[in-house]
């Protein structure tokens, strides 16, 4: 068993949900190859911000999630936390209920997303922010 271990700082973004399969491939690849079988963990380390798995192809999910978010915890709700602006509180609510880590299969030194899956990086505050990543792999090398 072996382990491996590394932080990711994303660019800075502002609102919205974008796809990172590929920018999380490249910041692991060469370790992950190492692995036959195991777990890879991404475990964002902020809180008005998420990780999720959706589907990987077609933009209007983007667009779509983060429409219903913003339905579910709009900003026009009258939060007792505006420290930091009014997109803040309902960016916590938003991450209390997307997570902030995700658990994936490692099959063959490769991440086993499904054919339709990937891995998201959902920003929920207007401003751009920059979001930093804890990557943990373990498994059978």
């Amino acid at each position: 068993m072996g382990w491996s271990q590394l932080t990711h700082t994303f660019q800075a973004r502002s609102k919205g949900c974008y796809l990172v399969t590929n920018e999380i491939e490249k910041a692991i690849g060469n370790e992950l190859r190492k692995y036959k079988v195991g777990m890879c963990n991404l475990f964002l380390q902020h809180t008005s911000a998420s990780l999720c798995l959706n589907e990987n192809v077609c933009r209007e999910v983007r667009t779509d999630l983060t429409m219903a978010l913003d339905h579910m915890a709009p900003e026009s709700l009258p939060y007792e936390h505006t420290d930091e602006g009014p997109d803040d509180a309902c960016g916590h609510v938003k991450c209390a209920v997307m997570g902030v880590s995700l658990n994936i299969p490692i099959q063959n030194g490769r991440l086993a997303l499904g054919t339709w899956q990937g891995i998201y990086l959902c920003e929920h505050r207007r401003y751009q922010h920059q979001r930093s990543v804890v990557i943990t792999i373990q498994g059978e090398k």
